[in-house]
Formats: structure tokens, sequence, C-alpha cells
């Protein structure tokens, strides 16, 4: 061996590459698998999906108690359904059905 020859894996070298290969893995981590950018924006989505039906059943809820405490409460809401639903009437009235042959 002559002293001019030169080793081919000198330290700097090893470690840039190693550092390379590094870097590589660690932009593979972030665009692909668990915990990427591409699974936050997912998980991102899904959230703003859910939040809005949670709003939507929280309104629904909320009309729902509303009906809840007013059957509790009034007999007019009592009555009111009575009426459209069952198609009950008081006592001493008279009931009129109408018909609209307009219609056919």
């Amino acid at each position: 061996m002559s002293d001019d020859a030169k080793p081919v894996a000198t330290l700097p070298r090893v470690l840039f590459w190693l550092l390379v290969v590094i870097f590589v893995f660690l932009q593979l981590r972030l665009w692909i698998g668990d915990g990427s950018l591409a699974e936050v924006w997912q998980l991102r989505g899904e959230i703003e999906k859910q939040q809005q039906e949670n709003h939507v059943l929280a309104e629904r809820n909320r009309r729902l108690s509303a009906e809840v405490k007013d059957l509790k409460e009034g007999l007019d809401a009592v009555e009111e359904r009575a009426r459209s639903q069952l198609g009950m009437i008081k006592r001493d009235e008279t009931f009129y059905l109408i018909i609209d042959d307009k219609s056919k």
C-alpha cells in the first residue's frame, strides 16, 4: 500500500451518509404511516364532521327537552297533541270535516 492511497470511507463521509439516511427515514415518518401529516389532516376532517353532528344532535336534544318540559307542566300541549295526532274533540264540541273536491 502506498502513502498516496486514500481510505474509501472517511469519518465525515460515513457521518454524511448516516445523516442522509436518518433524514430520509424521518421524512417518510412525516408523510407516511402512523402520525403522518396525511393522517392528521384526515383526523381533523373527521373531528370537524363529528362536531357538526354533535351540534345538530344537541339542538335536537334541546328541542326535545323543551317539549318534555312543556308536556309535563302545561295541559295546552297535551290538548294540542290529542287534537292533532289523535283526532280527539272536547265534550260538547262539534267536529266538521271539510273535503275539498278541487284536489282531484
